[in-house]
């Protein structure tokens, strides 16, 4: 106040003591008060009163306002990294700072997309970036981790530090399925999105074809996940979502179609009958000059191509001499699991091998636990593992809050910490597993508000 000549601050985290004026005082003559030395995560109370002892009342009591301190100080929350060229002196792409396995044999990780933008733009928590972390634990790799050495903020019990946060999310584990029983009877299931321009989202079985040749197959029945959900006969020229195909299926509301894409990440056109529908036979017939026919069939021996007169039953999609051939089946709803049943497939022309069952354009993760490492730059590392073995197939930003004691209690010296790693497996029993994809955001180390 105008009248005041100086002015006594209370500050503390217990709201009596600062209520009852026994937290020590600061008596202060400027218009601010600072820095303070304040812990992380805590609710601080204060008050100032104003003093004057040359007037009547000396002391005019101010009253309790409070404020709470930041959770957690920053270690990495991704916004720093770039896609520029290494010979730029600003370049700082993530995988330079996130070392991931590409000198480790053993280790199957990559960070950072194969292409711009590195940094994952879309799937964030907080900002507009976080850290793309790929794990491959097939072939002679028997785990997946990145590595990031700290050049800065080394002393994790700063301001009263207790917890070590980050946040993470992956894709659920797959749902597609394929099983024989009876013999020549196959049940397929999936989850998906659907099957059309410019990409496709749906499980395949399959074999490969060299040449022309034929597929037929019986749809027994398709669960209604969609009334457009997709179960029959596929070619396709490749894996990716976005190859040249054809296709016949049935639909469960009755429909059959005749859908193809021309051109890789193309349009897909539809030759569309709806009076036909399950149990029902359909064919796909490809010829040496790549011509592919769509038929059906009541009885499975008199086949009649699809009706539609303005779209046709056939049409050339020029593909490779050597193509897959197989079954298709699409939820057309993520949230959904569609169930086919199939019978009575046949093929013909040059078709070999077993068949062989993928997701295409079906995001998913195999289950694997995941873990973190600290240590310093010299003695044994610290490990600590998420409590859900299954961590990498959590498909929603998720925040691990790990107290550091965990680390400490392992040896690794809190105040001088040298490098963190985040991984998916199991140190402890390195072995072959999965793989997936999982995104990594906002690491800090502080204490979480009470």
């Amino acid at each position: 106040g105008r009248e005041a000549a100086e002015h006594n601050v209370y500050i503390s985290s217990d709201e009596q003591a600062v209520i009852d004026g026994t937290t020590p005082v600061t008596t202060v003559a400027e218009i601010s008060h600072g820095p303070l030395a304040l812990d992380l995560g805590t609710t601080y109370y204060w008050r100032v009163d104003e003093v004057n002892d040359a007037e009547i009342t000396t002391t005019w009591q101010g009253d309790i306002w409070n404020f709470t301190t930041q959770e957690y100080f920053v270690i990495d929350d991704f916004e720093a990294y770039n896609d520029l060229n290494p010979d730029d002196p600003e370049s700082n792409r993530i995988f330079l700072t996130w070392i991931g396995g590409d000198d480790q044999p053993a280790n199957g990780s990559q960070v950072g997309n194969d292409t711009f933008p590195f940094a994952e733009l879309t799937i964030i928590n907080g900002g507009n970036q976080s850290m793309p972390l790929f794990y491959n634990k097939t072939g002679d790799t028997t785990f997946s981790e990145a590595t990031m050495t700290l050049t800065s903020q080394r002393d994790w019990t700063f301001r009263g530090a207790e917890e070590l946060s980050l946040w993470f999310r992956g894709y659920p584990a797959t749902f597609s399925t394929f099983t024989e029983g009876p013999a020549g009877t196959y049940t397929m299931t999936a989850r998906s999105d659907n099957i059309a321009d410019p990409a496709d989202s749906f499980h395949y079985v399959y074999k490969q074809l060299s040449g022309p040749g034929s597929i037929v197959v019986k749809v027994q029945s398709v669960t209604e996940t969609s009334t457009s959900a997709k179960a029959g006969v596929m070619i396709r020229e490749t894996l990716t979502p976005d190859s040249k195909y054809a296709m016949v299926f049935s639909r469960p509301d009755g429909a059959t179609r005749f859908r193809r894409r021309a051109e890789t990440a193309g349009e897909s056109l539809n030759s569309v009958d709806n009076t036909l529908s399950v149990p029902h036979w359909v064919k796909l017939e490809r010829d040496a000059a790549g011509l592919l026919t769509a038929s059906h069939s009541m009885d499975g021996i008199n086949f009649v191509p699809l009706d539609d007169a303005s779209l046709g039953s056939s049409a050339t999609v020029q593909m490779s001499t050597i193509v897959y051939v197989g079954l298709a089946l699409s939820s057309n709803n993520p949230e959904e699991t569609c169930t086919a049943v199939f019978s009575d497939v046949s093929t013909t022309g040059t078709v070999t091998g077993q068949w062989q069952s993928e997701d295409v354009g079906i995001l998913s993760n195999d289950p694997e636990p995941m873990y973190v490492v600290l240590a310093n730059s010299a003695g044994e590392p610290a490990t600590v593992y998420h409590d859900d073995a299954n961590a990498a197939t959590t498909d929603v930003w998720t925040q691990w809050i790990i107290p550091l004691q965990k680390f400490a209690d392992q040896g690794v010296n809190l105040t001088d910490v040298d490098s963190i790693s985040i991984g998916l497996g199991d140190k402890d029993n390195l072995q072959p597993g999965g793989s997936g994809k999982v995104f990594i955001d906002d690491i800090g180390v502080g204490r979480s508000t009470p």
